[in-house]
């Protein structure tokens, strides 16, 4: 997978938005009814590229256990956010699963009216 095919993926998930909020306007940002899901970019001083997704925390240990391309988010502590590295010995299917997985949390921590809301509009 690509920057491109990542991003393409992102931008397809339903009511998604992209932005570069950050300073750094290298760092891909995208969300759902304004909640972030993921942001990926190419660190400029390896040139290796990764995307951070949000992820349920057990099945954030079982992932890092079982994958080396699959580490702690960058700026997050703990296993809400995994750092994703996609030249690494993570399948491609398996990202865009975590993609869903992603979006898929940040849905199930809305409040009732804004997830009712997202269901709506499908």
């Amino acid at each position: 997978m690509n920057i491109e095919e990542l991003r393409a993926y992102c931008l397809s998930v339903r009511g998604a938005t992209e932005s570069t909020p950050f300073l750094d306007d290298s760092i891909l940002v995208f969300k759902v009814m304004g909640k972030m899901f993921a942001y990926a970019g190419i660190n400029p001083k390896d040139g290796i590229f990764k995307v951070d997704l949000k992820c349920d925390p057990d099945y954030s240990a079982e992932l890092r256990e079982k994958y080396n391309g699959i580490t702690h988010g960058t700026h997050t502590r703990g296993l809400l956010w995994n750092a994703v590295f996609i030249d690494s010995d993570v399948p491609d299917e398996l990202i865009r699963k975590l993609i869903d997985h992603s979006v898929g949390e940040v849905i199930r921590k809305l409040s009732g009216k804004l997830r009712q809301k997202y269901h709506d509009e499908e």
